[in-house]
C-alpha cells in the first residue's frame, strides 16, 4: 500500500507539541545515524538506555497495583475525541487510552523508545523512518493492532485531526507498507525532528471511526491499546478510567512501575474555589498549588494537620514557558509594538506579585527563562547575531541590542512607568483627550480582555481575575478603561480557537526540545487558520527562518543559538505581559500516595503523575 500527497492542500505547518527532554551533557556529542532497527532513537547521540533495560529510571519497577487516585479539572468536557478540533474533550484520553508507536523519556535527551513499534530505523541524514510494529501489541477489546489502523490514523490525523497533526503530515511525501508489520515514511524536506514527531502519533482503531465523519465531535468510548479502558462517563461531570488487567504491555520493561493505580478519575468543578474546598474534604486525593502564597498560609485544615494530606515539592529544570495577558495583533490597535510596550509598562509587576503572591515567585522574563535555552542578557553575540542579522531592519527594538522587561514599583501607580507608557502611546499616535486615550480622529483606544472562568491550568479563574482588576485600574490615568469578559469554558475555546479577542490569558508551555510545534505556535499559517496556538497573530519571518534552522541543525550549539535567538525575537515582540512562574511544582496529596524518590528533569509534567504514582495499603 501506498499514499502519494498533494503537500499544497494543506495550510497549517503546526505539529503536536513534543514534550521531551534535551540534556546539554550531549552538547559535544556528534550526530547519530542508526545502523539498523533500534530499540530507540535519540535526536542527538544515543538513547540512554540500552536494548536490556529493566525500567525507566525515574519509574519503581517493585510499585505496588492497586488503589485508586482522584484528580481535579476546571469546567467540563463535551466530547472523548481529543484529536480534532471540535469539542472541548475530557483530559486523560491520550494519556490513559491511547498510544502511539514510540514513547518519550522525561529524563532525557530528547529521547523516544519503542511501544507500539518493537524497531525503528532511519536514514542517517533522516531522509525517511521505518517502524515495526510488536506483534503481541493490541487493542483493549483483544484485536491486534496492526498496520493498517497505523497507516488509517497518520492520513486521517494528517488530513482531518487538529490543525496540531497537520504541519508533519504535509511534509510526508509517501507512507508505504513494507513488511506485514512494518511501514515507511519519507520525507520531502530536511527536518531531523520528523521521525520523531511521527513516532509520536496516537494509533486508534480503524474499524471504529472508519466510514464516520471524523471531524465531528463525540462521546463514543475510543478503543485504544492503552494501560486504561474508559470506565464510567458523566459527560461534563467526571470520566473514570479503569486500569485494563490484560494490557499488552504490561510485562515490557518500559511499563516496569507505570500504570501503578486500578482507578484514575477526573472531576470537573466551576472554578478552583470549588476545587480546592473538594480537596480539603477528601474527594480529591491529589492538588497542584499554584500559589506560593496559599502554599504557605493556608495548608492547615484537618486532613493536613492530621497527617492525612502531606505537601511535597518537586524541582524541574525546565523552561518556564510563557504565561499572562496576550495581546492580538490581528486587531489593529495592538498592531504597534509601542502600543504593547505600553501595555507591558502600565502592567506593575512587583506590586501584583507583592500583593497576590508575597513576591515569591521570579517573573518570565523571557520563553525559555529557566534553561539553557533562554536568551542571554545584553546584545545578542556569535552565531545568536548571524541569524538575526538578516532580519535586523524588521525586527522591533531590543531584539538585537538587549531586551528586558520594566522593574516595576511597590506601590500600585507606578508614575515613571505611566510617563514612558504615555510617550509611547503619543509615538503611535494615541493622546490622552478629555480625559480618554485617542487617535487623532477621536477615536477612543478601546479593548477587551476576554477570561476563562473557570481559570486555566496554571492559574485559578478568581486569581487571574484579581490580576486583570489590579492591571485595569492601572490603566484608568493612561485613559484607557478595557472591558473585562467572563466566559465559561466552551465558550472561551470557541472564540480563542477563532481568534475573536483583544486581550487574554495565555499560557504556553514550553520544552527543552522545541521543533517544529513552534510552527504552530507562532507561524504565519496560524495569523488566518482557526485552532493554532499563535494567538497573538504574529506573521514574523524572522521567527520562520529560526524555527526552519532549529529543525535543520545538524549540532547541539547550532541547535542552542536558533533557539536562543527565536527566544529573542518572541520576547522583544512584546507580545505577552508575562508573570511568574515556579521552578517547583507544589503538590498536596494524600498520606498514601507515593511517587519515587528519583525525580525526572521535566519534574511534575506529563509522563509524572498519575503514571509513576502509587498507593500504600494503610
Amino acid at each position: 500500500m501506498r499514499i502519494l500527497k498533494n503537500l499544497n492542500k494543506f495550510a497549517i505547518r503546526g505539529t503536536l507539541p513534543l514534550i521531551l527532554a534535551w540534556g546539554f551533557s550531549v552538547a559535544a556529542m556528534p550526530l547519530a545515524s542508526l545502523a539498523g532497527p533500534a530499540h530507540g532513537i535519540a535526536m542527538y547521540g544515543e538513547p540512554q538506555l540500552q536494548e536490556d533495560f529493566s525500567h525507566l529510571p525515574y519509574a519503581n519497577p517493585g510499585a505496588p497495583k492497586g488503589g485508586a487516585i482522584r484528580l481535579a479539572e476546571p469546567g467540563g468536557f463535551d466530547s472523548l475525541k481529543p484529536w480534532i478540533l471540535k469539542g472541548n474533550a475530557a483530559w486523560g484520553m491520550g494519556l490513559h487510552v491511547t498510544e502511539s508507536l514510540m514513547m518519550r523519556s522525561i529524563d532525557e535527551p530528547f529521547t523516544l523508545y519503542g511501544l507500539l513499534a518493537e524497531t525503528v530505523e532511519t536514514a542517517p541524514d533522516r531522509s525517511w523512518v521505518e517502524f515495526t510494529l510488536r506483534p503481541e501489541a493490541q487493542f483493549s477489546d483483544g484485536s491486534p493492532v496492526t498496520i493498517e489502523d497505523v497507516m488509517w490514523s497518520y492520513e486521517t490525523l494528517g488530513t482531518q485531526g487538529h490543525p496540531r497533526y497537520l504541519g508533519a503530515w504535509s511534509k510526508v511525501a509517501s507512507m508505504e507498507q513494507t513488511g506485514e508489520r512494518s511501514l515507511r515514511l519519507t520525507f520531502t524536506e530536511q527536518d531531523r525532528e520528523l521521525p520523531l514527531l511521527m513516532g509520536l502519533r496516537p494509533i486508534l482503531k480503524k474499524a471504529q471511526w472508519e466510514g464516520q465523519d471524523f471531524t465531528q465531535s463525540s462521546l463514543e468510548p475510543p478503543i485504544g491499546s492503552g494501560p486504561y479502558v474508559i470506565d464510567q462517563v458523566d459527560p461534563g461531570r467526571s470520566i473514570t478510567f479503569r486500569r485494563n488487567p490484560d494490557y499488552w504491555a504490561k510485562d515490557l520493561p518500559l511499563m516496569a512501575g507505570l500504570n501503578n493505580l486500578d482507578e484514575i478519575r477526573y472531576d470537573y468543578f466551576g472554578d478552583a474555589n470549588a476545587m480546592f474546598e473538594a480537596f480539603k474534604a477528601g474527594e480529591v486525593t491529589v492538588w497542584r498549588e499554584l500559589s506560593a502564597q496559599k502554599w504557605a498560609a493556608e495548608y492547615d485544615f484537618p486532613l493536613v494537620t492530621r497527617g492525612d494530606v502531606i505537601k511535597s515539592e518537586i524541582a524541574n529544570e525546565r523552561p518556564s514557558g510563557i504565561v499572562g495577558l496576550v495581546m492580538n495583533t490581528r486587531n489593529p490597535i495592538f498592531d504597534d509594538w509601542r502600543v504593547r510596550q505600553a501595555m507591558i509598562e502600565m502592567f506593575n509587576f512587583r506590586f501584583i506579585n507583592q500583593t497576590l503572591n508575597g513576591g515569591t515567585d521570579p517573573r518570565i522574563t523571557s520563553y525559555f527563562s529557566n534553561s539553557v535555552l533562554a536568551m542571554d542578557e545584553g546584545p545578542a553575540t556569535g552565531r545568536v547575531a548571524e541569524l538575526l542579522k538578516p532580519f535586523a531592519d524588521d525586527l522591533p527594538p531590543g531584539t538585537l541590542d538587549g531586551y528586558s522587561l520594566p522593574e516595576g514599583s511597590e506601590r500600585a501607580m507606578d508614575r515613571p512607568a505611566l510617563r514612558r507608557a504615555q510617550a509611547l502611546m503619543q509615538e503611535a499616535g494615541w493622546t490622552i483627550q478629555d480625559g480618554r486615550m485617542r487617535d487623532a480622529q477621536g477615536r477612543p483606544f478601546d479593548f477587551e480582555i476576554l477570561l476563562n472562568q473557570n481559570g486555566t491550568a496554571m492559574r485559578s479563574g478568581s486569581e487571574t481575575q484579581q490580576i486583570v482588576n489590579i492591571y485595569v485600574e492601572a490603566l484608568r490615568p493612561l485613559g484607557i478603561m478595557p472591558r473585562v469578559t467572563l466566559l465559561d469554558a466552551a465558550q472561551y475555546v470557541e472564540r480563542t480557537n477563532n481568534y475573536q479577542f483583544d486581550m487574554t490569558w495565555y499560557e504556553r508551555g514550553l520544552s527543552l526540545s522545541p521543533g517544529n510545534e513552534q510552527r504552530l505556535y507562532w507561524g504565519r499559517d496560524g495569523v488566518t487558520t482557526p485552532g493554532s496556538r499563535n494567538w497573538m497573530g504574529m506573521d514574523s519571518p524572522a521567527a520562520e527562518a529560526l524555527i526552519d534552522a532549529m529543525v535543520r541543525a545538524e549540532t547541539t550549539q547550532e541547535f542552542t543559538a536558533a533557539v536562543k535567538a527565536l527566544d529573542r525575537v518572541l520576547t522583544a515582540g512584546r507580545y505577552v505581559i508575562p508573570v511568574s512562574f515556579s521552578p517547583i511544582s507544589r503538590l498536596a496529596h494524600s498520606a498514601d500516595l507515593k511517587y519515587p524518590d528519583r525525580h525526572p528533569i521535566y519534574g511534575d509534567w506529563p509522563g509524572f503523575l498519575p503514571e509513576v504514582w502509587w498507593k500504600e495499603a494503610n
